[in-house]
């Protein structure tokens, strides 16, 4: 069977995985970019860890897999009528099924300067562009800034929170820095932390983040980011360093193609009970209409099912509600899995299996183990490097 897979992700990569196990089939995995990335990590890259923990090149994940066809490119428009994807190169993609699995992209919800002036932690790029301008402010051994501001209390954005004021001190114990005084403030728009956890994991996440002395900000809007300053509330705050970890939407692709498509209120492809948008189309992970789209281990379920609907299995979707995971800090995580809620040393032992299954679902056992250990060691990291 000829199969192509729009998007490297999560859902994307297990399912050329999981189809390729099925030596007839011929998969094409369309992606625009040449690596792979895990996402749960991005932001511990971020502070310092080695890049192996983040990302890999597809060409690694799909080496000894020769029923694969690895092509990068970005995906144009679709013909579902025709079985037709054309890329941006102007190559046309015929297939008998496809699947897309695009993930999401940042918005900004029209909030100005932060497209600017804002960093972000969500792709390689993004992080070899924040910790450049870490590196450059810090490397001539002095410190005027007097405010680091992250914007967002989804995971992220108190993962980010957790981990930045120990990279900061290492930076600057690295340049020579003896100025103590340091000022990590995380904004929120909505009244508590972690929106979508239980108010006793938002709590525990509260109380962690002061306790490593994370300002808290609740209750706030932001409406404006210029060079040197960030409007909150209509007050301002001196900062030159805001990172931008909340706002995330479904990639373009489905509006610039929708006839192909039914999107919902929420810019979410709607699928039938086998995760399709029409007979030969499947849409899954973030971009799908489904209770927990947006999170990995979510698009690993999908692309579980959406790999056996094609081999023949007639069961029906269920969706399955995910454990969820935040590291805050040094050793201590937040654990949430429905009524099971946990923090610290113990939630700290979770994460670190949930990211050795993660690896293990996608890499190849050498990276995985690699990987794993590769969040062990903070490390300082010249930009070029990571």
């Amino acid at each position: 069977m000829n199969i192509l897979i729009v998007g490297g992700g999560f859902g994307g990569v297990k399912t050329a995985l999981e189809l390729a196990k099925h030596k007839q089939n011929r998969i094409t995995l369309l992606s625009n970019d040449d690596n792979f990335q895990y996402y749960p990590t991005l932001f511990s890259t971020a502070t310092g860890h080695n890049y192996r923990e983040s990302w890999v090149p597809l060409s690694t994940i799909f080496d000894d897999i020769k029923n694969v066809n690895v092509v990068i490119d970005t995906a144009v428009t679709v013909d579902a009528a025709a079985k037709r994807v054309v890329g941006e190169s102007g190559t046309q993609y015929s297939y008998e099924k496809v699947v897309f699995a695009l993930g999401s992209v940042t918005t900004y919800f029209g909030i100005e300067g932060l497209d600017v002036y804002s960093y972000g932690i969500k792709s390689e790029q993004e992080i070899r562009k924040f910790q450049t301008h870490l590196w450059e402010e810090l490397s001539d051994g002095t410190d005027d800034e007097k405010n680091y501001v992250i914007i967002g209390g989804g995971p992220t954005g108190v993962e980010l929170a957790g981990a930045l004021g120990e990279y900061l001190r290492v930076l600057r114990k690295h340049f020579g820095i003896r100025k103590k005084t340091l000022r990590i403030s995380l904004v929120e728009a909505a009244p508590r932390l972690l929106p979508r956890l239980s108010e006793q994991s938002s709590a525990r996440a509260l109380t962690r983040l002061k306790k490593l002395g994370v300002h808290v900000e609740l209750n706030r809007k932001v409406e404006r980011q210029t060079v040197d300053e960030l409007i909150v509330n209509g007050k301002p705050i001196k900062t030159q360093t805001v990172i931008w970890t909340s706002g995330v939407t479904n990639v373009p692709f489905y509006k610039q193609n929708e006839s192909q498509f039914v999107i919902n209120e929420r810019g979410k492809v709607s699928v039938d009970e086998y995760m399709r948008s029409s007979e030969h189309t499947y849409v899954i992970g973030d971009n799908a209409a489904t209770p927990y789209a947006g999170l990995a281990q979510t698009a690993l379920h999908d692309a579980i099912f959406v790999a056996g609907h094609i081999m023949g299995s007639d069961k029906k979707y269920k969706s399955k509600l995910p454990p969820c995971v935040i590291p805050i800090g040094h050793r201590w995580s937040l654990f949430e899995w429905g009524a099971i809620r946990f923090g610290g040393l113990l939630g700290h032992f979770m994460h670190r299996m949930a990211n050795l299954i993660g690896y293990h679902d996608i890499l190849p056992i050498s990276w995985s183990i690699s990987a794993w250990h590769a969040g062990t060691k903070k490390q300082i990291r010249i930009p070029d490097e990571i």
